[in-house]
Parts: C-alpha cells; sequence; structure tokens
C-alpha cells in the first residue's frame, strides 16, 4: 500500500508541475509570447509580439502627425525638386539587382554607439525590401488581412500613401506577408502579392493604374512560400513569373497598358527574381526556375539556352550573378552549393556549361555579391569568400545566421537575422569585421536598400532609416 501510497504522491507531483507549466505558457501566450525558426528551420526564434497590439500601434503610428523638427524631404523638395538626387535604387537589390551600391562613398569608421539614425517606425508584416526614388522610399507589406504597398517619406519615415486590396499569406514555417520587392520605373510603382495580385500603381499618389491576378488568370498554383519574384523591367515590357503550365511560366506586359505582350516556358516558379543581362553578345533575359537557370529572349520570351538547376523541394532562391562577357555564379542551399557557367554562342543557337561547382557557396535564401574577382556570401549562415575564377574558398568566419548582404565600395554592408548591421572589409586575404551595432529587433530576413547616403532596413515589424553616406 506504502508503494500506491508513492506513486500516487509522484503522480499528483508531476501532475501540478506540468499544470503550473502549462498554466505560465499560457499567461506568456497571451501577452504576445512568440515562436517562430530561423533559417535552418529547426532552431526556435522566441519573442513577444501580439498581432493586434502591433498594428494597433502602427495605425495609430501613421495617424500622429510628425514632431515639428522632423526632415521632410519630400515637402522640401515641392518648392525646389532640383533638391532631389536622381532616381538611383529603384530596383530589387538596387541597379541591376546586383546588390552593389556605389552612389557614393560610405562611412567606414563607424560610431561606438552604431550609425546616426535618422527615423524609426513600425511596419507591416513580410519580407519584401524598399526601392527608393523622388524622395520616397516605397515597399510592400501585411497589414491585418490586406497586403499594402506604401510610400514613406524618406527624410522623416512618415507615410505618404498607401494603396491595399484584400490578401492575406499565410505560411508556418517561413512566416506570414508577402515577399517580392516593388520596382519603380518612369513615375509607376509595380508591386507583386505573395498570393499574385500585380499592380501598377502611380508612384506620386498610389492610384491604381490596371492590375492582374497572374495566378488566377494562367490558372498556375502558387509556391509553397508564395511569389517571391520582384517585377523586371524590360523596354517597355514588364516580366512576372507566374510559373503556369500550357506556356504560362513567364509573361510580359505592356509596362503601360498592362496589356499581355507575350508567354512563354512551361517552368514551375522559383523564389528567384527575373534579371536583364547581356552574355555571349546577347541582351537577354536571365531567369532561374524551380529547376533550371535559362537565358530568354527579350523580344518574344524564347529559349536561348538552359543549365540545369535543381535542389531538395524545388527550392531556388539566389539571384544569379554575371561575371565578364560570357559567365554567370548560380548559388543555392539545401546542401547544394554553387557553380560558375559559361554561356557561348554553338552554331545559331547557345550552349551553357560547367566551368566549376563545389559546395563552398550555399546562399540558402540570400544572395552573393561580387567584388574584384571575388564572391561574397552567406554559406548558409556563415559568410565567405570565394575566387570567382576558380571557385577556391579564400576564407570564412563570422556567424551572421541567415541574413543579407549588400557591397558599398570596398566594404560589405551585412544585416544579420538577428537584426544587427556589420560592416566587414571586402578583401580576399582574410574575415575583418570593423564595426557592428544592433539596428532592428526581430528576426530579420529582408534585404537592405542604400540611396543618396540613406541606409534602409525593415522586418516583419519595424524599420529604419540610417545615415551611411560620407559627408564631403
Amino acid at each position: 500500500m506504502s508503494s500506491v501510497r508513492r506513486f500516487r504522491s509522484w503522480k499528483t507531483v508531476l501532475l501540478g508541475v506540468f499544470g503550473l507549466l502549462a498554466a505560465g505558457f499560457g499567461v506568456l501566450w497571451l501577452v504576445g509570447l512568440r515562436i517562430e525558426v530561423d533559417g535552418t528551420g529547426i532552431k526556435p526564434v522566441v519573442s513577444f509580439y501580439k498581432a493586434s497590439r502591433h498594428y494597433e500601434s502602427l495605425e495609430e503610428s501613421r495617424r500622429t502627425p510628425p514632431p515639428p523638427e522632423s526632415v521632410s524631404v519630400v515637402a522640401a523638395s515641392a518648392s525646389s525638386p532640383s533638391q532631389l538626387p536622381p532616381p538611383y535604387w529603384t530596383d530589387f537589390r538596387g541597379p541591376g539587382r546586383l546588390g552593389s551600391y556605389d552612389e557614393m562613398p560610405i562611412l567606414t569608421d563607424w560610431p561606438s554607439r552604431g550609425l546616426p539614425l535618422l527615423w524609426r517606425q513600425p511596419v507591416g508584416g513580410g519580407y519584401a525590401s524598399f526601392v527608393i526614388a523622388n524622395g520616397r522610399a516605397f515597399t510592400i507589406e501585411q497589414r491585418r488581412a490586406q497586403e499594402v504597398v506604401a510610400a514613406y517619406d524618406v527624410g522623416n519615415g512618415r507615410e505618404l500613401w498607401k494603396h491595399s486590396w484584400d490578401g492575406e499569406f499565410k505560411e508556418s514555417m517561413g512566416g506570414d506577408g508577402p515577399r517580392a520587392t516593388p520596382v519603380w520605373h518612369e513615375g509607376r510603382l509595380y508591386a507583386m502579392g505573395a498570393l499574385g495580385e500585380f499592380r501598377c500603381l502611380n508612384a506620386e499618389d498610389g492610384k491604381l493604374l490596371w492590375s492582374h491576378n497572374i495566378l488566377k488568370e494562367t490558372n498556375a498554383e502558387n509556391v509553397h512560400w508564395g511569389m517571391s519574384n520582384a517585377p523586371l523591367i524590360v523596354d517597355e515590357k514588364v516580366i512576372v513569373l507566374p510559373g503556369g503550365s500550357s506556356g504560362n511560366s513567364v509573361l510580359a506586359y505592356h509596362k503601360v497598358t498592362g496589356e499581355l505582350v507575350w508567354k512563354s516556358l512551361n517552368d514551375k516558379a522559383s523564389y528567384t527574381s527575373p534579371m536583364l543581362v547581356t552574355l555571349a553578345g546577347q541582351r537577354q533575359i536571365l531567369t532561374v526556375s524551380a529547376n533550371r537557370v535559362m537565358g530568354l529572349s527579350t523580344e518574344d520570351g524564347s529559349m536561348l539556352w538552359d543549365y540545369p538547376w535543381s535542389t531538395q523541394y524545388d527550392i531556388n532562391c539566389s539571384q544569379p550573378i554575371p561575371i565578364g562577357d560570357n559567365r554567370f555564379f548560380i548559388s543555392a542551399g539545401y546542401g547544394h552549393g554553387a557553380a560558375l557557367v559559361e554561356v557561348t554562342r554553338s552554331g545559331n543557337g547557345f550552349a551553357a556549361k560547367t566551368v566549376w561547382e563545389n559546395n563552398r557557396m550555399k546562399n540558402k535564401f540570400n544572395s552573393s555579391v561580387l567584388h574584384k574577382g571575388h564572391v561574397y556570401g552567406l554559406d548558409e549562415a556563415i559568410l565567405a569568400c570565394v575566387d570567382a575564377a576558380t571557385g577556391q574558398l579564400k576564407w570564412k568566419g563570422g556567424r551572421y545566421g541567415y541574413g543579407q548582404l549588400l557591397l558599398a565600395g570596398d566594404h560589405l554592408i551585412v544585416l544579420t537575422e538577428a537584426g544587427d548591421l556589420v560592416l566587414v572589409k571586402a578583401t580576399p586575404d582574410d574575415h575583418e569585421e570593423l564595426a557592428r551595432f544592433s539596428a532592428i529587433e526581430g528576426k530579420t530576413w529582408n534585404i537592405p536598400a542604400i540611396a543618396d547616403g540613406r541606409l534602409f532596413v525593415r522586418n516583419t515589424t519595424e524599420m529604419a532609416c540610417f545615415r551611411i553616406g560620407k559627408s564631403d
């Protein structure tokens, strides 16, 4: 009987412990405990976030007038438009989609407290970056059950206009919200939602010019982590990638009227954005589908050449990097690696062949940059440098998580998965970290943007702008 009593006593204690733990977890959940996963898909990221509270804070910030001392670039330029710099960072990852900033020299001697903060604001969810033109920074975000394209004053971060539609993409592992960065071109903004809603807006006031839902109109199935490809402007066309069958994989619309110009291929979509490049003397659209890299004619979308490139789960996210006149670098995570591919003319057509391939650079859902013959990027979660010509690993160091990076002059700007900004010297000699500070809080997968000496960062809850340009 005594052993039975002891068993019942221990059972009561264990039930009490589990009850207390459950109650404690319930309290934490009520106050906003959020458990996500990092870029490994395994390690938990714990934070406190309550969607309703965050949206209320965001909406209140948009209603609150800016303080009198805030600097409005848009208001200042209204009386003197010549004060605005020429549009520069108007595309995904900047000019040419190469992730490289060379508009002006940057600060390389960062203060211990970090770069000068210009402004900070709450922002809606999603993983898009910014494009910047005419004193405005544009992005797309999730606010409650709507996808919202918004324009912000680059001087003070205040919202100038918003354009929204009903749409809520949800994914438990990757996260919710739109992914594709909008594109600014000649006063128009082209924005893609995670569910395939594609809209052309007047960048001055956000008014709708035309729209298509590229998934519904082509009967294409959305990819697992949502439409992520930034639209591409090519001459009078804008290119998008629904990934449908029956010739509906790649679409070209007239950039002004929105009328369909051509469609081509049957490939399943990837998460990589198309690029306009010249390889082997041929101007072409460089695009990556779920299973291959292709060069397409700018005139009608016909395929010029292809190169097999498959990963687990059909996940290709990294942007190719053109190298020289007829080569490009391509990388993928999920155990795949990287390759240098050469495109040459072959009779009346083209052919693509491998120059080298190895597993020294595995870009998972970020992209590398090229500087003086070397590729710098995150090999999974660790920064690495590879000789572009040979594939030789020069160094590997610096654990930044599954963040993002840009090239600025002879330096790398790394935005870590934890929201830190890091300055690293772009040299093949060794990994040399020069400065680091906490920029924004929370899991950060969004690509930073730089224009007119301002560095823009955001994640799913917060955005901020820092002065990075060097003063004269």
